[in-house]
């Protein structure tokens, strides 16, 4: 493992253009739960499949349910950032990162002060009023029972999270794509990729140096340059913060 760590901090000094791709394993360190590991919120016992419950229709039919739901298991305002958030903030400072491409919803790239983020699936800090479309932080839904309202016009708030049913939100696709053609390292981290389109993000780069670093295996492990199966905080912290 030391080898392929040093060859990592080698490729991290030799690159400009680096662009990282991340999912949920990237917020496991910082307290937040995974969707399909065995500890992860699929295989947690529920009256109904949170796959449902975290749907679009669901969330029109039974708005109250949703919201129960989604406070108690989707909201982490307490969370703080791990090493691997730290770490890419430190490489875009540094002129070394072009963006983060992340699947997770929670903002800890934002906290970590990255600037140059694509949030593929929406974030939970942004809330729209569906009626007038005024945006409240995810304050004002903590603070309010059952369903929260609009303060102005009284309609439903929904996150600006994309859920099952709906489709990635106008130009983040495009945006990371054209990033991801033009990065001259390519880093994946703290997901499966098994979930799509965003999954298949990884066959837009034509680049020699597409790193993977995940705790178990990928179906992409063959077709990288490197691959790690460890903490992904671990690796970013050996590679960039010490």
């Amino acid at each position: 493992m030391s080898d392929a760590i040093e060859t990592l901090k080698q490729w991290i000094r030799e690159s400009s253009s680096i662009v990282f791709f991340g999912g949920a394993g990237v917020s496991t360190e910082s307290g937040i739960p995974d969707f399909r590991s065995v500890d992860g919120l699929y295989n947690q016992k529920y009256a109904e499949p949170p796959e449902e419950i975290i749907s679009h229709s669901y969330f029109v039919r039974w708005p109250e349910k949703f919201y129960r739901f989604y406070k108690e298991k989707m909201l982490y305002p307490e969370a703080k950032p791990n090493d691997c958030h730290l770490a890419l903030a430190k490489l875009e400072a540094e002129g070394k990162l072009r963006s983060v491409l992340t699947q997770n919803i929670d903002g800890l790239h934002q906290k970590a002060g990255s600037k140059n983020v694509v949030e593929l699936h929406g974030t939970t800090l942004k809330n729209y009023c569906m009626k007038c479309g005024k945006f409240f932080p995810v304050e004002y839904l903590l603070a309010q029972e059952g369903v929260p309202h609009c303060d102005k016009c009284g309609g439903i708030i929904k996150p600006d999270v994309v859920l099952y049913e709906e489709s990635l939100h106008d130009g983040d696709m495009d945006q990371a794509i054209r990033d991801i053609r033009k990065a001259d390292m390519f880093i994946v981290g703290g997901t499966s990729l098994t979930v799509y389109p965003a999954a298949g993000l990884v066959e837009y780069y034509r680049g020699k140096r597409l790193v993977l670093i995940n705790k178990s295996a990928t179906p992409y492990d063959a077709s990288a340059d490197l691959v790690i199966h460890d903490s992904i905080g671990k690796v970013f912290r050996q590679c960039v913060l010490e």
